[in-house]
């Protein structure tokens, strides 16, 4: 069955979400991924798309024309103490656009606590239509597939998610077998790329890859042909390929191109189109 393509945030990173929905339909996709709130304190701008009405609509008439839907949202980031009307307002809008799923990371060593604030989370997501799909992730409190799936199992909502993406399964203990195996419902989209092998173990080198260095599926080291036999039939595929060396060479719509065009290649030789 043919996975649908989603157009990840960070693979367009420097264009805004207007111009973001043209150029994923411009480069054949079927989703875009659009960031709402940021994904560290103090390193990245607030981000308009939540309080700019006049920008939502102008997203909005930009979906229409294009016919280009919201794949995922980013980024809720789960700690000790949350913002939970913040977290409100941020359901509503994605809600607005017609978003389908929303990237959750965990920030709290308490698992007992942040399985019961992923379960709060996961609440808010449904009341609007949303999945909330936990992504692990080496650094965070999250570190592997097994903690995404304790605690989203913990948690006991049907809009409950893993996310998995090759960079974070390739360098965590996580295995294509533990990803073959996850239950079918506790899978609503993962995330495609590929980055270099060897590489930086620090955590600080873990980070500057994954929002900066990644390359395009099937020029790295990470088994893109497994993943893609070991993820589910049919699920959407958020390509994530963010490399702000090249976006200093080439436009936003010449990387999605090239993003998309390696994802078709890994799902051909793989027998997934």
């Amino acid at each position: 069955m043919t996975h649908p393509l989603s157009l990840a945030f960070l693979t367009t990173f420097d264009v805004g979400p207007v111009e973001a929905v043209k150029i994923a339909a411009a480069a054949g996709y079927a989703m875009v991924g659009l960031r709402i709130l940021p994904a560290a304190a103090g390193g990245e701008p607030d981000y308009p798309l939540l309080t700019d009405d006049r920008l939502l609509g102008e997203v909005k008439a930009a979906l229409s024309d294009t016919g280009v839907t919201i794949g995922d949202i980013e980024i809720i980031r789960l700690k000790p103490e949350n913002d939970w009307d913040l977290f409100d307002r941020f359901c509503d809008r994605c809600a607005a656009l017609g978003a389908r799923h929303v990237l959750v990371a965990g920030d709290d060593t308490d698992h007992a606590r942040l399985t019961a604030s992923f379960a709060r989370f996961c609440d808010l997501a449904a009341s609007r239509g949303l999945t909330a799909d936990l992504e692990f992730m080496p650094w965070t409190a999250v570190p592997d597939l097994k903690a995404a799936l304790t605690i989203v199992e913990a948690a006991d909502r049907e809009n409950g998610g893993v996310l998995v993406d090759a960079l974070h399964y390739d360098r965590s203990s996580t295995t294509l077998e533990q990803i073959a195996n996850l239950p079918r419902h506790r899978v609503n989209y993962v995330q495609f790329c590929d980055g270099e092998v060897p590489y930086d173990k620090s955590d600080e080198g873990l980070i500057r890859i994954a929002r900066g260095e990644r390359l395009f599926p099937g020029l790295g080291g990470i088994d893109m042909d497994g993943l893609a036999r070991a993820i589910p039939d049919g699920v959407t595929i958020s390509v994530e390929v963010p490399h702000r060396a090249l976006a200093q060479k080439m436009d936003g719509l010449g990387r999605a191109a090239m993003a998309h065009a390696a994802t078709m290649a890994i799902l051909r030789g793989a027998g997934r189109t």
